[in-house]
């Protein structure tokens, strides 16, 4: 009697204590089910299809609103820079005031910004509504990652990471198709217009799903925002990247030359700020402890020779198809319709060959696409200027299979190893190496191509163009030799 009242005892206090433990055990994230995986990814798209759709649209506005090459530069640059500059503060901002709150008033204001860029009444009112449109992308886009990342582990989490590689790669190409199809429909007489008003009622559709699937997620352990880190951060990248992409058109005046001179300078005292927080134990807008992780490391050096090469490409061809070939808008933007097709087709297919090969998944990626880059330029060479889709077909489908075999897997790489609670700085860091690379790859190659265009003709212009991009695919595969076998 006595034993079993013991033993009774027991097992009360022993279910006493796991019933305390459990209710002392922080509650698991919330699942991201496949809706809530839809919505996170259709914000990620959205960015990426404006940087790219006013390529084939620029003519049109430069015609339509009088203004001249700098102005539409700045409509380019003031997009892409803002949303640059912004990214790991948003992620931060994530972080410490909860993903889908951000993710939802990120979203809001980008179908705003887009209004008022479909409305501007002039070019330097499309300028500015286009650097609100870059600060809203800012807020919104690392929410996506940093969502996934909190909400999804295993197989689950590389599923997502490969859908979101396939996103952002689909989502570049199709942007600039979508462009051409829009302005040559003149939709109501909407003509460019139609290119930012079109997002509106996506934004809507957006935002009505994201407030019923996204869950809310936070770092269990928000940090401040680093207000000194996150100004020397804005200069770093703001001295590199305004000068690149408005010196040509400017001249390239004193102040250009000043303001790369000083990058180095702002980069070093980020860098020399941001240690010093973490020696202290504050907390750094990017934690250098971050960069210990191996994965993260390499896969940002391939981010950036990645996105130059394929944003360069891209704006480019569009002038170079347009402005020499004599294209329209729709012709010139389905003339990169296999790439785009070929990319989403080789994007399905991808997750099993790196299942089976891993990540030399990657520097085959690179070789096909090096092959494909290379039919290109042959292709611009013997049939210039009758330069099309059926020219174009075989060295852009041979291009899209090996980019669809890099991208996704180099985002899965960064994000490999990164923390949960460090979800939002990671996702931040990593979309605004890919973004800084976007904007980079259209001031270096989109410079020198149409620098090279007085003197050597638009043929032998884009043709060097593409030469000096086939050495970035080349550096692309020879850093993927680096990278880990397998991924997690």
């Amino acid at each position: 009697m006595t034993e079993t009242l013991t033993s009774r005892s027991l097992r009360a206090s022993r279910s006493l204590r796991a019933s305390r433990s459990l209710r002392a055990a922080p509650a698991a994230p919330p699942a991201l089910t496949g809706a809530g995986l839809f919505t996170v990814l259709l914000a990620a798209a959205l960015p990426l299809v404006d940087f790219f759709i006013v390529n084939v649209a620029l003519p049109t506005m430069g015609r339509d609103l009088a203004a001249g090459e700098s102005v539409l530069e700045l409509v380019v640059a003031g997009y892409g820079v803002a949303y640059a500059v912004l990214l790991v503060l948003g992620g931060r901002l994530g972080d410490l005031f909860g993903r889908r709150r951000l993710f939802l008033a990120g979203m809001a204001a980008f179908g705003l910004t887009s209004l008022a860029c479909g409305l501007a009444p002039s070019a330097w009112a499309l300028v500015a509504a286009r650097v609100a449109q870059g600060v809203a992308a800012a807020v919104m886009l690392p929410q996506v990652l940093a969502t996934v990342q909190a909400t999804t582990a295993g197989a689950r989490r590389a599923k997502a990471m490969g859908l979101y590689g396939a996103t952002a790669g689909l989502a570049m190409v199709a942007g600039q198709v979508l462009g051409g199809v829009l302005v040559a429909a003149d939709l109501a007489g909407s003509g460019w217009r139609s290119v930012f008003l079109v997002n509106v009622p996506v934004v809507a559709v957006g935002l009505l799903l994201a407030a019923r699937y996204v869950p809310e997620t936070r770092s269990p352990r928000p940090e401040p925002v680093d207000g000194l880190g996150t100004v020397l951060l804005a200069v770093a990248l703001l001295t590199l990247l305004v000068p690149l992409t408005e010196g040509r058109a400017a001249g390239w005046p004193l102040w250009t030359w000043l303001s790369l001179a000083a990058f180095p300078f702002a980069a070093a005292a980020f860098w020399t700020v941001e240690r010093r927080a973490d020696r202290l134990g504050r907390t750094p807008l990017v934690p250098p402890s971050l960069f210990a992780l191996v994965s993260l490391r390499r896969g940002l050096l391939l981010i950036l020779p990645f996105s130059v090469g394929f944003s360069g490409f891209m704006f480019v061809i569009a002038v170079a198809l347009q402005q020499g070939a004599g294209l329209g808008p729709v012709a010139a933007g389905l003339a990169l319709a296999p790439l785009a097709v070929v990319f989403f087709v080789f994007s399905l297919v991808g997750p099993r060959l790196i299942a089976r090969f891993g990540t030399r998944v990657v520097t085959a990626g690179s070789a096909l696409q090096a092959v494909g880059v290379a039919l290109i330029a042959m292709a611009a060479h013997r049939s210039w200027p009758d330069l099309g889709f059926v020219a174009l077909l075989p060295g852009t489908a041979v291009a899209g299979a090996g980019q669809a075999l890099q991208l996704p897997v180099i985002f899965r790489v960064v994000m490999s190893e990164v923390p949960a609670e460090r979800a939002g700085v990671g996702s931040g860091v990593m979309t605004t190496t890919h973004q800084s690379s976007l904007a980079l790859g259209v001031a270096t190659l989109g410079t020198l191509f149409l620098s090279l265009v007085p003197g050597q003709g638009m043929r032998d212009a884009l043709v060097t163009t593409l030469l000096v991009q086939l050495a970035g695919v080349a550096l692309t595969g020879l850093l993927s030799l680096r990278l880990p076998r397998t991924l997690d």
